[in-house]
């Protein structure tokens, strides 16, 4: 994401775009796999609007304007029944990758997007327009958007959010070795995209591997070879390899590294298993030191004890200033006269 631009998580684009749509066109911006589809249909739905979505790359302008015919020596363009449908009722018209659009049909959307009509027909009084569309820099076959048509919406850059996309794949039925997966190793969900064409990690790319993975479940399909197999063909290589070796040393069963920090699970014994926690709680103070410091709790000095001092040297590396703000200066300080057996004032 370009860090010159503000961005938003999904559940505030949905917020945004349920709020301003009636009135307003908005654009949604992001990397291919985020749900941006996914969410404008979520926010119709909460509106109790019939969603209609229009893919621009398949479409030509006269697409958009209609055809024409005569009546009373005249010409009049019929428009199409998607964008204007018989019934008065007003609907969500999600126009999808609009960047990717020819200039031809980026402008032949202008009336749509700033004055809800499409030549002499308007659209139904509450009609929502939404468009989206991947960035320059994803390699989608983007094209610039024309000054004309950037004035007549509001651009939203959107992020990828690794707590909201768990809650989502919770109450969506993601497997829980993948939500587990996820949880240890947050940078897998969204990675860039890469030079070449090749399966590389979005979030759609991981709800695409836990329905493969269910169905041949289901079948009594499912092996070693073929989920590394499935596993490849959907996420990037690094992530695929790590994800099996997660499946094969059960690791999926593992609970959010939270819950050890705070003394409500006991580490087990395993060092692979103790390895995964110890990174997934480095990794949880560095990318979301927030939700550490709103659970602060006199265990934390506690858990830092429970390890070994090797493990606990590998923990605040890098990280004594956090530690220190979770309570934990004498342990840090104990742990430094463990590792260099000198006592330290």
């Amino acid at each position: 994401m370009n860090p010159k631009y503000p961005t938003v998580t999904l559940s505030e684009a949905k917020t945004i775009v349920n709020t301003l749509s009636p009135r307003m066109s908005v654009l949604l911006l992001s990397p291919p796999g985020v749900g941006k589809s996914e969410v404008v249909m979520q926010a119709a739905a909460k509106a109790k609007l019939d969603y209609r979505s229009l893919l621009g790359t398949q479409i030509a302008p006269e697409d958009v304007s209609g055809i024409p015919r005569i009546e009373d020596e005249r010409s009049i363009f019929c428009p199409p029944r998607v964008l204007l449908p018989l019934n008065p009722n007003p609907f969500c018209l999600m126009l999808d990758e609009l960047p990717a659009c020819s200039p031809d049909v980026q402008k032949a959307f202008y009336s749509l997007l700033l004055e809800r009509r499409i030549g002499e027909y308007p659209l139904p009084e509450g009609t929502w327009v939404v468009a989206a569309g991947n960035r320059v820099e994803d390699r989608s076959l983007v094209r610039s958007l024309s000054s004309a048509l950037v004035n007549r919406v509001i651009i939203l850059n959107v992020r990828v959010d690794v707590k909201e996309w768990l809650q989502w794949g919770y109450n969506a039925g993601i497997r829980h070795e993948i939500l587990s997966f996820i949880t240890f190793n947050s940078d897998a969900l969204m990675r860039p995209v890469p030079s070449k064409a090749a399966p590389f990690s979005t979030p759609r790319a991981w709800a695409h591997l836990s329905r493969a993975i269910d169905l041949l479940d289901k079948a009594g399909e499912l092996s070693w070879p073929i989920a590394e197999a499935i596993a490849h063909g959907l996420v990037s290589p690094e992530d695929a390899k790590m994800f099996v070796v997660f499946l094969k040393t059960g690791l999926g069963n593992l609970k959010d590294p939270i819950r050890y920090l705070l003394g409500t699970y006991a580490m087990p014994k395993d060092r692979t298993h103790r390895w995964f926690i110890l990174h997934g709680i480095r990794h949880l103070l560095l990318t979301q030191w927030e939700t550490v410091l709103e659970k602060k709790s006199v265990r934390i000095p506690e858990f830092l004890r429970s390890v070994s001092p090797e493990e606990r040297a590998t923990l605040l590396l890098g990280l004594v200033d956090k530690w220190g703000q979770l309570g934990a200066d004498d342990t840090i300080i104990q742990t430094l006269e463990d590792i260099t057996g000198i006592p330290i004032l």
